[in-house]
Formats: C-alpha cells, structure tokens, sequence
C-alpha cells in the first residue's frame, strides 16, 4: 500500500487524530438523525463537519460518515447518495460531477500487513476522484487511489489500483498473495 503518511499509535499526533474521530462522530450523529427537509440544520453541521460550508451545488443524503471531516474536498455538482464512509484523514478529493453510489466507502487509512507494525502505526494515503466519476453502490476504494475523469467504478468493486480515464472497473477479488 502507498504510504504517503506514517503515524505511530500512541504519540500526540494519534491523539489528535483520535480526539477529531470523536468530534466528527458526535457531528455525524447528529446529522443522521436530523428531519431529512431540515435543510438549514443540515448545512450548519456539514460545515462543521468539513470546516467549511458544503458546495452550493454539492448533495449528500443522509445518513453520512466520516471519521474526521476536514480531509473530505468535494467540488461543485458532487452527488453522495445514502450511507457513504469517507474515511478521510490522509485526504480524499471528489471532483466535480461526481456521483457517488450507497453504501460506497472510501478508505485512506490501515494498518501495516506485519504483525509486529500493526498495532505500531497507521498507513495512509490520499484518494483522489477526477471529474466526472460515477462510483457505484458498495463500492470501495482503498489508500492512494487516483480514478480518472469519466471512470465508472462498479457496483460492489474493490479498488485498489488507480483507474485510468474513460474506464470500466468491476469486481471485488482477493486474492493470496503471501503467507506468513
């Protein structure tokens, strides 16, 4: 996996990173079990939640999660449909136009494959979503992903590897790799 951040578990930066999850979990709690017309209400917790006020333009349908929020850019005409995961503390950028899938989730953060690093540090690295990207339901795109304009990522597709422009993307399959 890309590892554009390494953070130990347990230093200060974890705690920081650990104290935001519980803010923006607080502020996604809340926004979930708002009136779906409480518009107003809406947008004063993603503003909170993003740390800035959603695109004009941009819709996310309720209900919504990420684990910290200020990482999540989202440009004009993006489209989130119900119960979407962003867990975006290495950085996930959606461009504009992009339609989002339910139950999509997109993943910037593990943990390292070695048994003895696993509970050490955290792994990451950004996502990020050209314009024009229709994301499919239950898809998931792991750490440091890059999907190219006018890609189309299937229904229930794993990505792990970048897409090209102008791309058809299908199929979850895990595959051995190696054993230890």
């Amino acid at each position: 996996m890309p590892s554009d951040r390494l953070m130990r578990i347990h230093s200060p930066d974890f705690k920081a990173m650990s104290d935001r999850v519980l803010r923006a979990t607080e502020l996604t709690s809340r926004l979930n079990v708002l009136p779906f017309e409480d518009e107003a209400g809406k947008a004063e917790l993603f503003e909170r939640i993003l740390g800035r006020p959603l695109p004009a333009s941009a819709t996310i349908y309720p209900p919504f999660y990420t684990d910290h929020g200020l990482r999540l850019d989202l440009a004009e005409r993006v489209f989130i449909n119900q119960n979407c995961t962003f867990l975006d503390y290495a950085g996930i950028r959606l461009g504009e136009r992009v339609m989002v899938g339910p139950k999509a989730t997109f993943i910037t953060v593990g943990h390292p494959v070695d048994p003895g690093e696993r509970r050490e540090w955290l792994t990451g690295a950004p996502i990020d979503v050209a314009e024009n990207v229709w994301i499919g339901a239950g898809a998931t795109v792991l750490p440091g992903v890059s999907i190219g304009r006018d890609s189309v990522v299937a229904a229930g597709a794993v990505v792990a590897d970048d897409v090209p422009p102008a791309t058809l993307v299908t199929g979850p399959k895990a595959t051995l790799n190696r054993q230890w």
